[in-house]
């Protein structure tokens, strides 16, 4: 059960209001409608629902999720890695729920999304250097806070400096997206069942 209520979109004003807006109408919305956002109750669905607690806080923290996900140098398939990479970790499930299906339009395998998810990328023959690079990345700024030269240099090599700076801080988004998914508990839409299995 959800920790925090779904605060109903019709009702929002101020900071909250232009958040909704922001969120809807920017770069995620442009090629869905305004439902797919909305939950049951009619409020925002995923980590956007808590952000309207702290509207002020919230708007940043969307635009920074905006920035990294639609405007950075990154390709799709790292970037989607990257993000798997944490959710997996996490075991974050509305965050893979969600970005399963855009790492599989961004062209990961069925093979590369089991192996983020149960962490064996690096045991995978057919996967791209890049993306086994970035994962181990993610993995080793998860586990051990810090990344060690031959992966670090890899990656450089692979993304350049723009780039593996912006994995940092993509890396930094999305476990803040999953910390946020699961402090407060956030459903997966009805029917779903947790990528993750109960625990």
């Amino acid at each position: 059960m959800e920790r925090l209520t779904s605060l109903p979109v019709t009702g929002l004003k101020g900071d909250a209001k232009r958040l909704f807006e922001e969120i809807v109408g920017g770069d995620r919305g442009k090629t869905r409608p305004r439902e797919d956002f909305l939950n049951e109750q009619g409020g925002l669905r995923g980590p956007f629902n808590p952000l309207l607690y702290s509207p002020q806080i919230g708007l940043v923290s969307q635009k920074l999720g905006e920035m990294i996900r639609f405007h950075s140098s990154l390709a799709d398939d790292v970037r989607e890695v990257a993000i798997l990479t944490v959710a997996a970790r996490w075991k974050a499930d509305y965050e893979w729920w969600a970005h399963e299906k855009i790492g599989r339009k961004a062209g990961l395998k069925d093979e590369t999304l089991t192996a983020i998810k149960n962490e064996t990328l690096a045991e995978a023959s057919d996967a791209a250097p890049e993306l086994i690079a970035v994962n181990q990345m993610i993995i080793q700024l998860l586990d051990r806070h810090k990344v060690d030269p031959e992966t670090f240099n890899k990656v450089k090599s692979q993304l350049g400096e723009t780039g593996i700076v912006e994995l940092v801080v993509l890396f930094g988004y999305y476990t803040l997206v999953s910390a946020t998914l699961n402090t407060f508990e956030v459903a997966l839409p009805s029917g779903v069942e947790s990528p993750f299995g109960d625990g």
